[in-house]
């Protein structure tokens, strides 16, 4: 039974388990072995030689680091994402004042980690694009540069309990009242506690991510063959039914 590693953003693990067992069922002896986290901290580990086939990422520009290092092959967009909230029923957001609970002192805003996490550099661009709406904003931008709470993404972050949601925990633990992530972070969180309230964004504000996935150096046809799948209809469609948008 051949192995095939797939070094993944931590956002992909619910569509990407999906799409591997699938992968598994048709491909005669495949065998996936995924490792999830911060698409960073995976590059990083990827650029420092450890072992893998395919990196997926919830950026374009960790896996075109590795390309431009020639450590892989073109980097292809694969999906996308969107910021969204996740909050606490108490926290009292909406569409309509999502901004203002933000920028409210007394409401604690759970982040993930910038320059470790793409999740974190998306919601530090969205800190900056608020921050450009006007003078009735200004001085947003450091107010949430320091208020924001890194709970996620980091070396040090701690890991999520098994089987569930990291965001639902942390929401439910009373470790933030409100957690900017991805919106299909958002959703998963909110199959499993039904109670947190998931918020879109200002479109004017919001930050749209796109993932790259790359072919690392002595990835074989089968490798290609995962790569395919994420690309066409079934990947696709596993990706929408998670939250992602169309690539």
């Amino acid at each position: 039974m051949t192995g095939l590693a797939v070094f993944a953003a931590g956002s992909l693990r619910a569509p990407l388990t999906d799409i591997g067992r699938q992968f598994e069922q048709d491909e005669s002896g495949a065998r996936l072995r995924f490792v999830f986290g911060a698409s960073g901290l995976l590059k990083d580990r990827l650029a420092a030689g450890e072992a893998a086939e395919v990196f997926a990422s919830a950026n374009m520009a960790h896996p075109q680091d590795l390309a431009a290092a020639g450590r892989a092959g073109p980097v292809q967009r694969f999906t996308r994402n969107r910021l969204c909230l996740l909050a606490r029923p108490e926290a009292g957001v909406t569409a309509d004042n999502a901004l203002d609970r933000l920028l409210d002192p007394a409401v604690r805003v759970g982040t993930s980690t910038p320059r470790s996490d793409p999740s974190g550099d998306y919601t530090w661009e969205l800190f900056r694009r608020i921050e450009g709406r006007g003078a009735a904003f200004a001085g947003a931008y450091d107010l949430l540069d320091r208020k924001a709470l890194k709970l996620t993404g980091g070396p040090d972050s701690p890991r999520p309990p098994a089987g569930r949601s990291v965001y639902a925990a942390l929401l439910e633990g009373g470790q933030a009242d409100v957690f900017i992530t991805y919106c299909s972070n958002a959703l998963q969180a909110q199959q499993e506690v039904p109670a947190l309230q998931r918020v879109d964004l200002p479109d004017d504000v919001n930050v749209s991510a796109d993932y790259g996935v790359v072919l690392l150096d002595g990835a074989g046809p089968r490798a290609r063959r995962f790569v395919d799948r994420l690309l066409g209809p079934a990947g696709q469609s596993a990706f929408a039914r998670q939250g992602f948008s169309p690539r």
